[in-house]
């Protein structure tokens, strides 16, 4: 059943305030904290205006890819609730959730089956599942059937090219939360009106179920 969503990306105050003041907020807002790859990525500078703002009870999620020791000392007085880390072993991530106190999402990117039962390394560290793309900065797909018969012990959150008008019933057996980010996108920018029929949309299934 899914139990809310995720917007990522968001890198200016102007589209945050429409998302924490929206009438059916996401869960999760995300942002990318230590990727310049990424046309999403946030300054640190930058990072520390943007997230003065009150949050409602919206979690913030840092976006970090094998995150150094720096990067994790410059955030963490940040308003982060969740760590999403990807390219992390179990034991590195072990280390970050003790040091910082902080929830994990692990984020596992998939092409083939091989990858998706990598999930079982990080049960004793992972408070989400997140299975997204081979993407990274860019917003690719992958075969959302073949996570279709896992069964995890902890919640799960699916990303890779979910677009804003999708249906979403296609995901509501095995899904807690959608992740969307260049689906709510228009020429590299998000969009207010893909936001707003996104969220629109997830209240509407969480209330038919």
């Amino acid at each position: 059943m899914i139990k809310g969503c995720k917007i990522c990306g968001i890198k200016d105050p102007d589209t945050l305030n429409f998302i924490i003041n929206h009438t059916y907020p996401p869960k999760f807002v995300g942002f990318i904290c230590n990727y310049p790859k990424s046309p999403r990525y946030v300054a640190l500078k930058d990072l520390k205006k943007l997230l003065n703002v009150e949050k409602n009870k919206i979690k913030f999620v840092a976006v970090l890819v094998k995150p150094t020791e720096e990067i994790l000392e410059q955030i963490k007085n940040l308003p982060f609730d969740y760590y999403q880390l990807y390219d992390c072993s179990a034991d590195e991530i072990k280390i970050i959730k003790q040091k910082y106190n902080k929830k994990i999402i692990t984020a596992l990117t998939i092409k083939d089956e091989a990858d998706v039962i990598k999930y079982k390394l990080f049960t004793d560290v992972t408070d989400i599942y997140l299975f997204d793309s081979k993407g990274y900065e860019k917003s690719q797909g992958f075969n959302h059937k073949l996570i279709k018969n896992i069964k995890l012990n902890k919640e799960l959150m699916l990303a890779g090219n979910i677009k804003f008008d999708n249906n979403l019933k296609n995901y509501e057996k095995n899904v807690d939360f959608l992740d969307l980010s260049g689906g709510l996108e228009t020429s590299g920018l998000k969009d207010k009106s893909k936001i707003e029929i996104f969220l629109n949309n997830i209240n509407k299934i969480q209330n038919e179920t």
